[in-house]
């Protein structure tokens, strides 16, 4: 499965990259992809898994728009030893809102914020703990604030925190696995990457 993301996904980065930096640049949506790193945490497991995506979105009229967000973050439950290869995944259509201080073009800064909603899977596959599979696909809602900084005209670097939590309960047949009572997923994301639009 995370193959065949990984397969998708990057020669979707590749065109979205392309199509930023070959774009007009009196275009009238202000469009932006960022790649980014971050940390998940505040959840019932383990605290501060490495998290990796890329968020592309555009701004309509330079303060309201929309973004798609892609998050993956390997060993959300704990190490490859005791759960084996586990995921948490989230795909999220949101609404953002952001003003522009010093304009939508060249330098300049954008506070936001942003929520919505989508996708959250999640993958056990085994370990000295269990030895059982067990995945889950979820809706979810994610909501948060950041700000995106433009030291260039397409160039820039971004951040932000966001919550992020399942609507149901989260569901397993493994039942050696403890799970804290942690009854819907949710976590903290805390991210930074470069922003190019």
């Amino acid at each position: 499965m995370v193959n065949a993301i990984k397969r998708i996904v990057k020669p979707l980065i590749v065109v979205a990259v392309l199509c930023v930096v070959f774009a007009p640049a009196q275009a009238s949506a202000d469009g932006f992809l960022m790649p980014w790193v971050g940390s998940a945490f505040g959840s019932s497991f383990e605290n501060g898994q490495t998290s990796f995506g890329v968020t592309a979105g555009a701004m309509g009229k330079g303060v309201i728009g929309g973004e798609l967000d892609f998050g993956y973050s390997p060993s959300f439950f704990g190490t490859k030893t005791d759960f084996g290869n586990n995921t948490v995944m989230n795909v999220m259509a949101n609404l953002i809102i952001g003003a522009p201080i010093g304009g939508t073009q060249g330098k300049g800064l954008r506070p936001y914020v942003t929520a919505g909603a989508g996708l959250l899977r999640t993958q056990i596959d085994g370990g000295t703990v269990t030895d059982v599979s067990a995945s889950n696909n979820m809706l979810g809602w994610n909501a948060g604030a950041g700000i995106m900084g433009y030291f260039a005209q397409h160039v820039g670097l971004g951040g932000d925190v966001r919550y992020v939590r399942g609507f149901k309960d989260l569901e397993t047949d493994i039942t050696r696995i403890d799970l804290n009572g942690v009854g819907q997923l949710h976590y903290w994301r805390a991210s930074v990457g470069v922003v190019l639009r």
